[in-house]
């Protein structure tokens, strides 16, 4: 069978975020809106998914669903990615503290629509590992610490916005 490519992942993307469109129809007597910002959707439909998950996970990126990531941890499913990110509602000209890094997903979402973030992971070799993906990845607004996130990142403080996904 042939190996999916960047055109596939891109459709499968496309797909998500119309998931998430109707994720959030359904929810929206309890979210109080019909809809999420239209710059966090658009931000999920530029972030490759499939680049932040174990490779031979990359085909089920794009399913709304959490995915493991190992050290007994996983990737947040895109609607709760969409909609922690509606809820923070960051701003291009903020500074954002993520708690949690993971391998990165989230960060970078972040990263497409605020002037700069900083994240913390607990786990050293997630830490490098998504410092690595997200440069690889052109991400240059992203500055990530291997640490205990709940006592922050001082150095950077204050913060605009702090999202914990730990």
């Amino acid at each position: 069978m042939k190996e999916m490519n960047e055109e596939h992942f891109a459709v499968l993307r496309r797909h998500m975020v119309e998931l998430i469109a109707i994720h959030v129809d359904l929810a929206s007597n309890e979210l109080g809106k019909a809809a999420l910002d239209e710059r966090v959707m658009a931000a999920m439909g530029r972030v490759p998914r499939h680049r932040f998950v174990l490779e031979p996970l990359a085909p089920h990126a794009y399913g709304d669903m959490p995915l493991p990531i190992g050290f007994d941890k996983t990737i947040s499913q895109p609607f709760i990615v969409a909609l922690m990110t509606d809820l923070l509602g960051p701003q291009g000209h903020e500074t954002v503290l993520e708690i949690g890094t993971g391998l990165g997903y989230q960060a970078a979402v972040l990263a497409d629509l605020a002037r700069q973030v900083w994240s913390v992971e607990i786990v050293e070799e997630f830490a490098g590992e998504a410092e690595a993906r997200l440069r690889r990845l052109g991400y240059a607004n992203v500055g990530i610490r291997y640490g205990d996130g709940s006592r922050g990142w001082a150095e950077h403080a204050p913060f605009d916005k702090i999202l914990v996904t730990a």
